[in-house]
């Protein structure tokens, strides 16, 4: 068995929550996007009825229809300061989305260098092993060489 296999599923299991925290950022940025763009929406319309406003200033316009304007002008700027705070959200949403994402990245390479520390250690005693075993076979060569040099010298 792998000795390393633990390891290595915990780093799939780490590369798999980064990526889900991954498009979980990319979705709360979509939002964002599309809050931005909702905010743009109002505040263009916001600049068109105001125009068209300053631009019919030359009639004769009512009380009642003055009224109108400026309660519908401070509905709008009420809605702009309400997006305005639903994009403030949706941010610290995507800031905290990019947080966990970095500490999934962080996790992932962290454990990425445990695997590679235990792979050294592994070869480290694999090669001790090795030089062990040479060095047991030369030790066996050496007394067989010596042992047949006694004989010889004893014939």
């Amino acid at each position: 068995m792998n000795p390393l296999h633990g390891l290595q599923l915990a780093i799939e299991l780490a590369e798999r929550k980064r990526d889900e925290r991954a498009q979980v950022l990319a979705q709360a940025q979509r939002q964002v996007l599309m809050g931005q763009q909702q905010l743009q929406q109002l505040q263009s319309y916001a600049n068109d009825t105001d125009a068209r406003w300053t631009q019919g200033h030359n009639m004769a316009l009512s009380s009642e229809l003055i009224r109108h304007h400026y309660q519908f002008v401070e509905r709008l700027q009420h809605a702009i300061g309400m997006q305005d705070g639903v994009i403030a959200n949706l941010v610290r949403q995507e800031n905290q989305c990019r947080a966990t994402l970095m500490q999934a990245e962080m996790r992932v390479s962290g454990l990425k260098q445990v695997l590679e520390k235990r792979k050294l250690q592994i070869a480290a005693v694999e090669q001790r092993r090795e030089q062990g075993r040479m060095d047991e076979m030369a030790a066996l060569v050496y007394a067989r060489r010596m042992a047949s040099a006694q004989l010889e010298d004893a014939r």
